[in-house]
């Protein structure tokens, strides 16, 4: 199909698919001059969805650099409180967001983590309300991705510069099913498929869930009241959006202080533009206790120190080895991605939707409720193709959920 094309239905899909932009709604589009021809579209199709308004902010992969490299230290300490007054604003008046990523993973390799460390409490903790509002699902919200030549230069090594960027395109729209003849069909009926995985799950209602691989032995207890979620989500006004283009996941909310054992990581996570690689978690009710890796260990004991909510989980996803993107078998170095293709965890807060009645809960009730809450949400992959998971009833009974990385149902 020609690049074009696809590349106006990944647009399409964004707005339609992703935030389902509706008539008189403001639209906010975070994205990077390197996805500026996307962009462009997501605008068009806004304002032809009906959109009032839509507003870009720009930003630059090269000016961040800089700012890490030549800003005074103070510069990561100063609150952007302009932001987040502006977010909450529009957040309020039913505005849609999308954020489109394009950082390569090691972006930042070479900072000081004191720098980025200062900068993501900073941020968070300013940002929290509207993390808030996030996580409660009360706007359409929707992250996605395109290349920029150092990412494509990272998935395909050795490959010409222009071969790099064509194929790391011609990836991302199998992954969106933007290739697809009708689009918006193939994710309609993709999202039915993943909603009734959840619908299974959550009429099981298992007590424990109970996590077996090389390296991993895990027990995961989920709280009363869970529910799992996949696919198309309902916001505050009830309107349907799906929060990542791609999404192969269906997700809950673990209980904070029930996890227990050990877990270890079958990808490479980008976090704060460093690669943390081949690590392990060892949890004790619900705490991590020991955290090592082989590759970025500093920069994964600051996550896990960024606030007492990140020494606990707040996601349990569950994606089936056989799936497109792992199908693919291209490691994208982009968590968007690479958690789309393996059944993942996530340190920090809980989606307060995962929980029944949770998006009209405060902060306080979630963590009474057993949700963990914090500055931090850090998605990491566990899957593989040896990955047995059990569900474990109220009665201590098992059932097989995942067999040898693929769904047992």
């Amino acid at each position: 199909m020609d690049y074009n094309l696809q590349l106006n239905n990944y647009a399409k899909l964004i707005v339609k698919v992703g935030v389902n932009i509706r008539s008189g709604q403001t639209l906010v589009v975070n994205s990077s001059l390197e996805a500026a021809e996307l962009t462009r579209l997501i605008v068009k199709h806004a304002y032809e969805a009906g959109a009032l308004l839509v507003k870009v902010n720009w930003s630059d992969d090269t000016i961040t650099r800089m700012r890490y490299d030549l800003a005074p230290d103070e510069s990561f300490l100063v609150e952007p409180k302009w932001l987040a007054a502006e977010m909450e604003e529009l957040v309020a008046g039913d505005a849609a967001v999308v954020s489109i990523v394009t950082s390569p993973p090691d972006l930042l390799d070479g900072v000081p983590q004191e720098r980025i460390v200062n900068y993501q409490k900073t941020y968070s903790n300013t940002m929290a309300k509207y993390r808030h509002a996030v996580q409660t699902h009360k706007f359409s919200w929707c992250l996605a991705a395109a290349p920029s030549p150092a990412w494509a230069a990272k998935v395909f090594p050795g490959e010409h510069a222009d071969t790099q960027l064509r194929k790391l395109w011609d990836a991302i729209f199998s992954a969106v099913r933007a290739d697809q003849v009708d689009p918006i069909a193939a994710w309609e009926e993709h999202s039915s498929f993943l909603r009734k995985r959840a619908d299974y799950l959550n009429a099981k209602a298992y007590k424990k869930l109970h996590y077996l691989a090389p390296g991993t032995d895990l027990t995961i207890e989920l709280p009363k009241g869970q529910i799992w979620l996949g696919g198309a989500k309902a916001n505050g006004q009830g309107c349907s959006f799906v929060a990542n283009i791609p999404t192969e996941e269906v997700f809950t909310a673990p209980l904070a202080t029930g996890v227990n054992g050990i877990v270890s990581s079958t990808k490479p996570l980008s976090y704060g533009g460093t690669i943390i690689d081949r690590f392990s978690l060892t949890f004790e009710n619900g705490r991590i206790v020991h955290a090592q890796a082989e590759q970025g260990e500093d920069t994964l004991n600051n996550l896990i120190a960024m606030d007492e909510g990140s020494h606990y989980l707040g996601e349990v996803a569950l994606v089936p080895h056989q799936s497109p993107i792992s199908d693919s078998n291209i490691l994208y170095y982009k968590t968007l991605f690479d958690e789309n293709s393996s059944n993942h965890l996530a340190i920090g807060s809980a989606y307060a939707s995962n929980l029944e009645g949770g998006k009209q809960m405060s902060q306080e009730e979630l963590k009474a409720a057993g949700l963990n809450t914090s500055m931090v949400h850090v998605d990491f992959m566990v899957g593989s193709a040896e990955m047995d998971i059990f569900g474990v009833t109220e009665d201590g009974s098992r059932e097989p959920i995942f067999i040898k990385g693929n769904w047992a149902f």
